[in-house]
């Protein structure tokens, strides 16, 4: 006769919660298994995982017929240890495949606070909260401070002479800093660099953001400065450097108060001499390029991909209107204009390209008809003249630039980008300039999903070991990220659930498992490579 076996939750009299395994015949005859009892949401699920694990395993004779088991006297089992295996492993083979374990000379210290930054970004006390309820091995947060000084000024654990505790501090010894992290960094990059096999079709891309820290005065390394969230307190500027799928090659810490155009030369400089590598094609935004970068590049005799400023009208986009003067510029369409070495230049020859979108041109005549508008209820009288580029005052005689406003229309939906590649094909040159999409995409992955604000750092010791460590994590993220499909939240968020319990059932320990659904399991086939 079939029977119908499920999980049932009861409440018991001592206001508890007690799980149950039903078997239910036809005839209304019921045999009931039971588990245990919970007070607490978190017992709760994992006792259901423990019933649906026997029911899955057929285990249930073997676990409730013990000798001294408690689940014989309805007592609930007691549960010895839980762990997010699946994140854990997935994130640890993460680390593994990048280099990262031998890079950091298999420090446990420094993956755990990797792990613990991409599980759940917090401050490094908190981190061991994390790393405990995870059920991965955590170091105590004397070791962790202790462990900074090292991430940030470089050596290793092996070479400080470090005894169980951590690494002991060097009476006067005063720490250096350079903007790439140091020699710990140093190894994690170069770790980097050879996961995604460098060579001269390498595009790399670098852009650069800003963290700013809740503080009222600059020190001389977090000062205030251009600020790209709008802000007065004091920041540091941090330089990133990626392959073309947004992989992290490289992390610089500068001064909050320093250019963005200054910073680009010294990162390409600092990667080209650990790599040697004679030419790279460098893709960066036009608001990180300065003449001198530009020039700099060239020396290096390096190629590159650059976002070149349009002040005016370009020649080659004037005279197509001549040309056709009651024709649209075509949505796509691009303008070629050479840009020859001449006798006495120290370059190659450039080639600039003008790309017209429809779109880009319709959010720009957008943006323009409101500002003129605003220019012209200013101009008349009835509103305060705020900050308006087409108020134009002549001593206290205001008027509209048109003159500003008919140019700017002329450029709406023109973008340029300036290459020194020989032959260029402008659709890869445009294709390959868009991929600064993927080192945004790494910064604001840095910025929300590992929480990069060094909130709770003060010194710049501090502040460089902590990003370190989230050079890790992003590294690590962005390879579950290309391995997987999956953003690296949606795949914690999903792994984290899935637990390995140990339960203690009279002298026999018990290890359950909650059946992983098809599309994570097919994820973590995928990260071990049993796909």
């Amino acid at each position: 006769m079939s029977a119908v076996v499920y999980v049932r939750t009861v409440k018991t009299a001592s206001v508890a919660r007690a799980v149950q395994i039903v078997h239910s015949q036809r005839r209304g005859s019921r045999d009931i298994e039971h588990i245990g009892s919970a007070h607490t949401d978190a017992d709760l699920e994992l006792l259901k995982a423990v019933a649906r694990q026997r029911m899955t395993a057929g285990q249930g004779e073997l676990d409730l017929r013990l000798p001294n088991s408690p689940a014989n006297g309805g007592a609930p089992l007691p549960i010895t240890s839980t762990r997010a295996g699946h994140l854990l492993d997935a994130l640890g083979r993460g680390y593994d495949v990048l280099g990262f374990a031998a890079a950091a000379e298999q420090d446990e210290v420094f993956k755990a606070m990797v792990l613990a930054r991409i599980i759940e970004p917090t401050s490094k006390l908190d981190s061991v909260r994390v790393l405990d309820e995870a059920g991965a091995w955590a170091p105590s947060y004397a070791t962790i401070k202790r462990r900074l000084r090292l991430y940030a000024t470089g050596g290793t654990a092996s070479a400080a002479g470090e005894k169980a505790e951590g690494v002991p501090v060097q009476d006067g010894a005063e720490p250096t800093f350079d903007p790439a992290g140091g020699p710990w960094r140093a190894r994690l990059a170069r770790a980097c660099a050879e996961h995604v096999r460098l060579g001269p079709a390498t595009f790399l891309l670098y852009d650069v953001t800003t963290l700013y820290f809740e503080a009222d005065e600059g020190d001389g390394f977090r000062e205030p400065g251009f600020s790209k969230e709008r802000r007065l307190e004091p920041q540091i500027t941090v330089g990133l450097l990626t392959d073309g799928s947004g992989f992290p090659l490289m992390v610089h810490a500068f001064e909050g108060n320093r250019a963005e155009t200054t910073t680009m030369m010294p990162v390409l400089r600092a990667f080209l001499d650990a790599h040697r590598l004679s030419d790279v094609t460098v893709i960066a935004d036009a608001g990180m390029v300065s003449e001198a970068n530009k020039r700099a590049i060239e020396q290096a005799g390096l190629s590159f991909i650059l976002g070149a400023r349009v002040p005016d009208v370009p020649y080659v986009v004037t005279e197509w209107r001549d040309a056709h003067p009651d024709a649209e510029i075509p949505d796509g369409h691009v303008f070629v204009q050479p840009w020859p070495a001449g006798p006495g230049d120290k370059r190659r020859d450039h080639t600039i390209f003008y790309q017209y979108r429809a779109d880009r041109a319709r959010r720009t005549l957008r943006g323009i008809d409101t500002q003129v508008a605003k220019a012209e209820t200013a101009v008349a009288g009835k509103t305060a003249v705020k900050r308006n580029r087409y108020v134009r005052l002549t001593g206290a005689t205001k008027s509209v630039n048109r003159a500003l406003e008919a140019k700017n229309r002329a450029l709406a939906g023109i973008k340029g980008y300036v290459t020194n590649l020989p032959n260029p094909d402008p659709q890869q040159v445009i294709g390959a300039y868009s991929q600064l999409l993927q080192v945004e995409k790494s910064f604001r992955m840095s910025k929300t999903d590992l929480a990069a604000r060094p909130v709770y750092h003060h010194t710049r010791e501090s502040i460089e070991a902590h990003l370190t460590i989230v050079f890790a994590a992003l590294a690590v993220s962005r390879w579950i990220e290309n391995t997987t499909g999956w953003t690296v939240k949606r795949f914690v968020t999903t792994a984290r659930r899935y637990r390995t319990i140990t339960i203690q059932a009279g002298d026999h320990t018990i290890t359950a498992a909650d059946p992983l659904p098809a599309e994570l399991q097919a994820a973590l086939d995928l990260i071990h490579g049993t796909h």
